[in-house]
C-alpha cells in the first residue's frame, strides 16, 4: 500500500525543498522521512540536497496522480500510458511491479525493515550482514551494508588503542561479558540473562566463547579449563581484570589471587597476571572479542545453554575464526595455526577442584569443616588458618606461607579426625594406647581384654577400662589370676570377671611376730614411763 501524505505535508515538503533545505533537515522539521520527501520533491521537479550539500538535478516526470507512491518497490508516474518524452505517446502496459534494486539505490534496501529491527536492538553491522547471509541469501557486500547502517544511524568516532605484541603462546586475555544471551530457565520457564566468557590469544587473536548460566569461583577456573582443552594447550601468562572470582584482594604490585584460581592454573602451568584497576586496555584484545561476541549475541533468546552454545560456536568456525583480522591483516585461524605448537602441553589428569575457607580453631583444638571436625597442630588455639577440603581430604595450610600444616581424611558429621601429633596429655588414650596397658599389667589380663575388643569393637573400649579399673582396686596379681580363670573357662568377659573378684573368698591376713621393722616392746615400755615419771 502507497504511503501518501495530506496535502498540507505535502505542500510543506515542497515548499522547504523550494528553500533549499536537506532531506535530513526537512525530516528533523516535519517527521517526514528522507526517501518520502525525496519523492515528492522529485514529482515537483525539484533539485534534491543531500548530505554535504551535494545537489542532485531531477528530470521530472508528471505525477498524474493525487497519490505519490514512495514504497521501495513503487516507481513513478505509474499511471496507465504516461510518457514525457517528446515522441508520440505509447500505452504501457500496467503490471505489478518487481521488487528489486534501483540502479542507484542500495542492495540492502528491501531489507530495510530487518535491518533497522536489528539496529532497534543493538546489533551492530557486521551481525547483521552475517544474519543476511545465512538467513536471507544476501548476495553483496559487508561494505554495502556498513554504508547503509552508517547512512541510517551515522558513524560514530572510534577511540584509538594500544596495540600490545606477544610471542605465539605467551599470553592469553580472559574476560566475563556481562551480557550473553537470554536463556529459557528450565527450572522456573523465564528467560535469563547468562555470562560470557572468553578467552583470546594475544598473538594470534584465537578466541573460544563459553556461555555459563552463572559464576562462582569453580565455574571461573572450570572455564579456563574447558577453554585450555579446547585450544588444545595452555598458556604462560593468563591477564584478567580483578573481578573477585579471580583476585581476592586487588594490588599493583602484589595482588592475592584466589586460591583455587591460582592452584587451577599452576596445574596447567600457567600464572595469573591481573591488570590495572579500571585499566581495560591491557587486555584490550578480549574486549574487542567479548564486544565481537556481544554484537552478534544481542537480541537472541534461546531455549537451552547447549542451543546457544552450539549456535555461538557455528558462529566462532564460520566467521569469527575465518575473517581477516584488522590489526594483524591475517586471518585468525592461520595465525592460530602458527601458535599452536607453542602452547604448553595439557596434563594427563584435570584438576581436581576443592572448595576453601577460614576456619577458627577452637578450644578443642580443632576446625570444624561441614560439621565435622579436624585438629590442628598445637598453639593454634584462636586463631584463623585456611582451609581446602574435596570429598576425600582436608588441608589446614598456614596463613603466612601457605604451606601444608595438616591432611586428614574426611568423616562423618559430628565426628573427629585428630592426629596423634595433635591430642592433647589429657585426652583419653586411643584403643591401641589401652590394649598396651592391659598387657603391662598382666598377660592373662591383656588375652583377656584383646577378645573383649575383637568380639565387641568400639563399645568393647568402655569394658577395657573397667577392666583396668578392678586391676587398680584388686591388685593385678589377684585380676591376672581372675582372667586366667575366665579365660580357661570361656567366659572372657568384663561382667564375669567382676562377680568372680566380688565372690572370691578374702585372703586370711597374718601377723608376723618378728620383723626388722617392728620394734621392742621394751623400748615402748621406756618411753612411757619417761612421758609419766615414774621412776620404777
Amino acid at each position: 500500500m502507497s504511503n501518501v501524505l495530506s496535502d498540507e505535508k505535502k505542500s510543506q515538503v515542497v515548499a522547504l525543498g523550494g528553500l533549499g533545505w536537506s532531506l535530513r533537515r526537512i525530516e528533523e522539521q516535519t517527521g517526514v522521512r528522507r526517501e518520502t520527501a525525496a519523492a515528492y520533491l522529485r514529482a515537483a521537479g525539484m533539485a534534491i540536497r543531500r548530505r554535504g550539500g551535494v545537489v542532485s538535478e531531477w528530470n521530472p516526470k508528471p505525477a498524474t496522480t493525487e497519490g505519490v507512491s514512495t514504497d521501495s518497490d513503487s516507481k513513478p508516474a505509474t499511471t496507465e500510458g504516461v510518457s514525457t518524452d517528446s515522441g508520440t505517446p505509447e500505452r504501457l502496459d500496467s503490471g505489478p511491479s518487481v521488487p528489486g534494486r534501483a540502479p542507484n539505490g542500495s542492495a540492502c534496501e528491501p531489507f530495510r525493515e530487518l535491518i533497522e529491527e536489528a539496529l532497534r536492538r543493538g546489533r551492530n553491522a557486521m551481525a547483521i550482514y552475517q544474519d543476511l547471509v545465512d538467513d536471507h541469501g544476501f548476495q553483496a557486500r559487508y561494505s554495502s551494508v556498513k554504508r547503509f547502517v552508517q547512512s541510517l544511524r551515522g558513524s560514530a568516532p572510534v577511540e584509538a588503542r594500544v596495540v600490545i605484541t606477544t610471542a605465539p603462546g605467551e599470553e592469553a586475555q580472559v574476560d566475563y561479558g556481562g551480557d550473553g544471551p537470554m536463556v529459557r530457565d528450565s527450572a522456573t520457564g523465564k528467560y535469563r540473562r547468562t555470562r560470557l566468557f572468553v578467552m583470546t590469544l594475544g598473538y594470534s587473536r584465537k578466541s573460544v566463547r563459553l556461555i555459563v548460566p552463572r559464576s562462582s569461583t569453580q565455574a571461573w577456573a572450570e572455564l579456563h579449563e574447558r577453554a585450555f582443552r579446547r585450544l588444545g594447550g595452555s598458556t604462560r601468562i593468563v591477564v584478567l581484570d580483578n573481578l573477585r572470582e579471580g583476585v581476592v584482594k586487588p594490588d599493583v604490585y602484589d595482588p592475592a589471587v584466589n586460591p583455587l584460581y591460582r592452584d587451577t592454573l599452576a596445574h596447567y602451568g600457567a600464572i595469573a597476571m591481573p591488570c590495572r584497576v579500571r585499566d581495560p586496555d591491557r587486555k584490550g584484545k578480549v574486549e574487542s572479542a567479548v564486544g565481537h561476541a556481544q554484537q552478534k549475541l544481542r537480541g537472541l533468546r534461546f531455549e537451552s545453554i547447549e542451543e546457544a552454545q552450539t549456535y555461538l560456536d557455528r558462529w566462532e568456525e564460520r566467521w569469527a575464526d575465518t575473517r581477516i583480522h584488522g590489526t594483524t591483516k591475517r586471518q585468525v585461524s592461520v595465525m592460530f595455526a602458527e601458535e599452536k605448537p607453542a602452547l604448553r602441553q595439557l596434563p594427563l589428569e584435570p584438576f581436581r577442584y576443592y572448595k576453601y575457607g577460614e576456619r577458627s580453631v577452637n578450644l578443642d583444638g580443632c576446625v570444624e569443616v561441614e560439621s565435622a571436625y579436624y585438629s590442628a597442630p598445637p598453639g593454634w588455639i584462636g586463631r584463623r588458618v585456611p582451609v581446602q577440603w574435596d570429598a576425600h581430604h582436608v588441608r589446614l595450610m598456614n596463613p603466612g606461607g601457605g604451606q601444608l600444616l595438616r591432611e586428614h581424611l574426611r568423616t562423618g558429621s559430628g565426628r573427629h579426625r585428630i592426629d596423634e601429633r595433635d591430642r592433647p596429655t589429657r585426652t583419653p588414650a586411643s584403643t591401641r594406647h589401652l590394649l598396651m596397658r592391659t598387657r603391662a599389667a598382666g598377660p592373662n589380663i591383656g588375652a583377656l581384654c584383646e577378645q573383649i575388643h575383637a568380639r565387641d569393637g568400639e563399645p568393647g573400649v568402655r569394658r577395657i577400662m573397667g577392666v583396668l579399673s578392678l586391676a587398680r582396686k584388686n591388685g593385678a596379681p589377684v585380676v591376672d589370676e581372675a582372667a586366667k580363670a575366665a579365660i580357661d573357662l570361656g567366659v572372657p568377659t568384663y561382667r564375669f570377671l567382676r562377680n568372680y573378684l566380688e565372690r572370691r573368698p578374702p585372703v586370711p591376713l597374718t601377723l608376723k611376730q618378728v620383723d626388722p621393722i617392728i620394734r621392742q616392746l621394751t623400748l615402748y615400755r621406756d618411753l612411757i614411763d619417761q612421758r609419766t615419771g615414774d621412776p620404777s
